[in-house]
């Protein structure tokens, strides 16, 4: 078993929210492809692709509303 790198989806604030957004993708694709040498040979190739950088952030804008909803829009009560 993988250790536990997400204790929770709670943040303080939307910035953190925002970058756990980013951290959930980059975790997608670690799991989706484990090979570190892998993603490397690959980066090059979607990192000047302008649809696949668009797709990145829609993944992360997805993630970003779990996390919001999580942090119940990080409204003071």
């Amino acid at each position: 078993m993988k250790q536990t790198w997400l204790p929770s989806l709670k943040t303080k604030n939307p910035q953190e929210g925002f970058e756990l957004a980013i951290k959930l993708a980059q975790k997608g694709v670690e799991y989706t492809q484990p090979s570190e040498a892998i993603r490397n040979k690959l980066r090059p190739k979607y990192s000047r692709n302008a649809n696949s950088l668009i797709r990145a952030s829609e993944v992360i804008s997805i993630h970003f509303q779990t996390v919001a909803r999580a942090n119940n829009y990080w409204q003071r009560r």
